[in-house]
């Protein structure tokens, strides 16, 4: 019997482990001694809520499903109705492919056609590999086509530190600036976050807060790195993003399917609507690649 998530691409090094899927290419599993770093799904299930999912060729949500570009107006699938909004891109429920593989390492691949509403051709690849310090996740995408095409990226991993519930985790987001959406989940403008419920530049307990909120504008290390950091306990977690991913989404779980059991982290190479709004969008050439890394760097608290 085939599993709704096809074939699984199991990944280790030392006590770490992670599993990958053949649909979608997403992350379905990370542990660490046995310990969940992500609140992923079982083998037997869908994901649900774009648990490790892939967010390709945009990441969360274009107003309308539609868009101009080079002159032309284009028309996508609205697969989030209620919102009258196409949400995520368009290969979260494909096949990808084994490339390459590794104990510690594999890589999928996917052809993304030329297809109403994005008639464009991309050659789709994304790199999973352990190492003693945690988990890195390298996406590359090379146009294919005859013609230039917009595009952008992001990736849904659900993070946990061992609580039940995010409310008992500290939160900290490195972001000088959030964007205001409006009730369709659409940027309206930016705010910045001092002196608001959205400062999280120092760790703050996360508690009833509800966010589903992107942020940008964020500090880096000296290698260019942005880190969001979690922590409850002992048990410490960092999502790092390299400088081709500007924006980052939190969101607190608040759906039944997750019921704030995972902090969603989400980075993106640009911000929600940017088919319309242009905002950070790549433009890629005939030929043209665009990659982009993030990871996670866990430290699970070791009990007697």
């Amino acid at each position: 019997m085939r599993r709704p998530s096809g074939e699984q691409y199991e990944i280790a090094f030392g006590d770490h482990r992670v599993v990958v899927v053949e649909v979608g290419g997403g992350l379905r599993t990370y542990t660490v001694d046995g310990r969940d770093v992500v609140d992923g799904y079982g083998a037997g299930e869908m994901a649900t809520a774009g648990r490790g999912q892939l967010l390709i060729p945009w990441p969360n949500r274009l107003q309308d499903g539609s868009y101009e570009f080079a002159g032309d107006t284009h028309q996508v699938a609205l697969n989030e109705p209620a919102r009258s909004n196409a949400i995520h891109g368009l290969v979260r429920w494909v096949s990808w492919q084994e490339r390459e593989r590794e104990p510690h390492r594999v890589v999928l691949t996917h052809a993304l056609h030329p297809q109403p509403g994005y008639p464009f051709s991309l050659e789709l690849a994304i790199e999973y590999e352990l190492a003693a310090t945690g988990l890195a996740v390298r996406t590359t995408a090379t146009n294919v086509g005859a013609a230039t095409c917009p595009y952008g990226s992001g990736a849904h991993p659900y993070l946990r530190v061992g609580t039940e519930t995010i409310d008992d985790v500290l939160l900290r987001v490195p972001a000088r600036t959030a964007l205001r959406s409006d009730d369709r989940g659409i940027p309206v403008g930016t705010v910045p976050v001092g002196g608001t419920e959205l400062d999280f530049r120092t760790a703050q307990p996360i508690g009833g807060t509800k966010l589903d909120t992107c942020f940008t504008d964020l500090e880096r290390d000296e290698a260019g790195l942005a880190h969001v950091e979690l922590s409850a306990g002992e048990a410490r977690l960092a999502l790092w993003a390299d400088e081709a991913y500007p924006y980052v989404m939190v969101f607190t779980g608040d759906l039944p399917a997750v019921n704030r059991g995972g902090l969603a982290v989400e980075p993106m190479t640009c911000p929600p609507n940017a088919f319309r709004s242009g905002e950070s969008l790549a433009t890629l050439e005939p030929g043209d690649s665009h990659t982009a890394a993030w990871g996670l760097s866990p430290t699970i608290e070791v009990r007697e």
